[in-house]
């Protein structure tokens, strides 16, 4: 059997990712893939758990290590009860935010030595990546923006100052700067339709060539 393909779509508040999950299902359903979508954290009922006391509360309610390691407890359930599971199948899975949006909320917006979350990796995730990683990026004051305009109560993230959101946006672009094979960097202050149009010509591009040459 084939082993599936893992994607996951990256970025700060407001940039679009759910969205653009969701476009980049139905083209690889149009495609006969089986595909399964999920997010982090959570995705499987106890991953979901840890989700709800991560995003809501007070900015304040957590020392930076312990969120480090709620999302580190939160992503071992569900690469064990959903995602290498459906790798092994052959399934592909996108995922709404992974391990680098740890890196860049808890690492480089507030400070976890780095050091610190590659050894949490290395011990939750293994020898786990993703095949590809979509980074949506903005300005901060645009996604902000965005995130408060959707009117959904947003989360505790968003409700922390634009310094720290701003280090986020500065990590990610390092994450991906320091990786340019497995992450592919995309403008999202373009309309919805730029952006999908992008990334499913990367997606076609990477895993589907031998189909487009011909």
């Amino acid at each position: 059997m084939t082993a599936g393909v893992f994607i996951t779509l990256e970025g700060g508040e407001g940039a679009g990712k759910s969205t653009q999950l969701k476009l980049l299902e139905q083209h690889l359903i149009a495609r006969r893939i089986d595909v399964i979508c999920t997010r982090e954290p959570g995705g499987v009922p106890s991953a979901e758990i840890i989700r709800g006391l991560l995003v809501d509360g007070e900015t304040d309610k957590w020392r930076p290590l312990t969120e480090t390691l709620l999302h580190f407890a939160a992503r071992h359930e569900h690469i064990a009860r959903l995602i290498q599971p459906a790798l092994e199948k052959g399934q592909w899975v996108l995922c709404d935010r992974f391990a680098d949006s740890t890196t860049a909320y808890q690492g480089y917006a507030q400070n976890i030595d780095l050091e610190t979350i590659s050894s949490l990796y290395r011990l939750v995730v293994g020898k786990l990546e993703p095949h590809l990683t979509i980074l949506l990026d903005l300005p901060v004051e645009v996604g902000l923006e965005r995130a408060e305009e959707r009117g959904v109560g947003g989360n505790r993230y968003e409700q922390i100052g634009v310094k720290f959101h701003q280090r986020l946006r500065d990590g990610f672009l390092e994450i991906a700067a320091n990786d340019l094979e497995r992450c592919s960097v995309i403008d999202a202050t373009q309309s919805i339709e730029e952006i999908s149009a992008s990334i499913l010509s990367l997606v076609d591009e990477r895993f589907f060539s031998s189909e487009i040459e011909r």
